[in-house]
């Protein structure tokens, strides 16, 4: 028989005297789209974001299907931006051998450059504070949240009922507060550089490719406006073994697979790339610091391979925008949101997380790369499993 929150109403009242129901720390798909549902239910939200928009991330820029409805509903119109569908899969191994499949649900393609920008103007129409350029410092949690900030170079400060940590993959305030995965920065696992370009080419406008080489591995697909997406992962121990230097790399490492070095000979790169980033982690994180509910990629990391970093951001999104307005509106107690977040985003993400890591081990060495591929053309099937174990269904 279930139970009513409901009745405990009286019980558990938000907060008083605060001037923002909710602050999102970090204005990317998690941070943006939480902002956008909450706003529309009448909450006051301010979100801080360290850039101004509409700026590059790196970011594989694939999107799964699962997320198209919820997209829309947010206010994205996607079936007027004649978008690339993206329906097969290429992969191959270091060693040059390819298999392709029909991806189950599929995805498009669409630039952070673009996507974010729309969700930030979305946002502001909705009614949320948005502060760009603003890096928050720290973040005190008694009964309410206090959120210090500085805009512009302008300390200031504001409280909240409410906090969210969306600000991806590492930031000033995982260091701060001595999260797990900051405690262990030379396991492998925590030192991965991400390289993203846009580039004009030839490859396949409806399938996303998955290249593998030593210690790494790289994908393609298209974005809007005839460009294509060319995003790789390595460790970081392979660039400096190439001096530190890009162009090594990608000329010592990444070409020796053939497909690679066939793209990256035959395309032409636009302008303000690359851009990259370093120490990604894909440890396990907690969902909740010191009171803050962490969304997106600040509770938890998929493996690029996966395709689905992007979609489990928003799905985030909604759990817990779901969650936050039951305590708002006093069904709940801050421990109960805490615990059911939890909860629920373990069910929801664990599985995809667990064969996520698994698959990154898999594509690590160039041997076992070679023989996963190889595998995969001898047993078809095993992709397609492989497949639904990393992705969801629409949300």
């Amino acid at each position: 028989m279930g139970v009513s929150l409901a009745g405990n109403l009286h019980h558990h009242m938000k907060p008083a005297n605060t001037q923002y129901d909710v602050a999102v720390i970090g204005g990317g798909l998690a941070g943006l789209s939480l902002a956008i549902q909450l706003a529309k239910k009448d909450f006051r939200v301010i979100l801080f974001e360290r850039e101004r928009y509409p700026f590059h991330k790196v970011c594989g820029e694939y999107i799964s299907m699962e997320s198209w409805c919820f997209l829309q509903h947010l206010g994205v119109p996607l079936h007027e931006m004649h978008l690339p569908i993206i329906q097969k899969l290429q992969l191959t191994a270091p060693n040059g051998t390819a298999f392709a499949t029909h991806l189950p649900l599929g995805g498009f393609g669409i630039s952070r450059f673009m996507l974010d920008a729309l969700l930030c103007q979305i946002a502001k129409t909705c009614g949320v504070t948005v502060l760009e350029e603003t890096r928050v410092d720290d973040v005190q949690h008694q009964e309410t949240f206090q959120v210090n900030y500085t805009s512009k170079g302008v300390a200031a400060s504001t409280t909240a009922a409410v906090c969210c940590g969306a600000f991806g993959k590492r930031s000033n305030l995982d260091v701060k507060w001595k999260r797990d995965f900051i405690s262990h920065p030379a396991r492998k696992e925590n030192n991965y550089i991400a390289v993203k370009y846009h580039i004009q080419t030839d490859w396949p406008e409806h399938t996303i490719g998955l290249h593998n080489f030593k210690e790494g591995y790289c994908g393609i697909s298209k974005i809007e406006n005839d460009q294509y997406c060319f995003c790789y992962l390595t460790t970081a121990a392979n660039l400096k073994a190439s001096g530190n230097s890009i162009t090594s790399l990608q000329q010592t490492v990444l070409e020796k697979n053939p497909s690679l070095k066939t793209i990256l000979e035959n395309s032409t790169v636009q302008q303000g790339f690359p851009i990259s980033i370093a120490q990604v982690s894909f440890a396990k994180k907690k969902q909740v610091e010191n009171g803050v509910l962490m969304v997106g990629d600040s509770g938890g990391m998929i493996a690029p391979l996966c395709g689905n970093g992007m979609s489990m951001a928003l799905h985030g999104s909604k759990i817990a925008a779901a969650l936050i307005t039951k305590y708002l509106h006093g069904a709940l107690t801050y421990a109960q949101l805490e615990k059911l977040y939890q909860h629920q985003w373990t069910n929801t993400f664990a599985v995809r997380l667990a064969a996520g890591r698994l698959l990154q081990h898999f594509f690590g060495g160039e041997q076992l790369s070679n023989l996963f591929v190889q595998t995969f053309r001898t047993l078809p099937f095993l992709a397609s499993y492989t497949i639904k174990k990393t992705h969801g269904q629409p949300f």
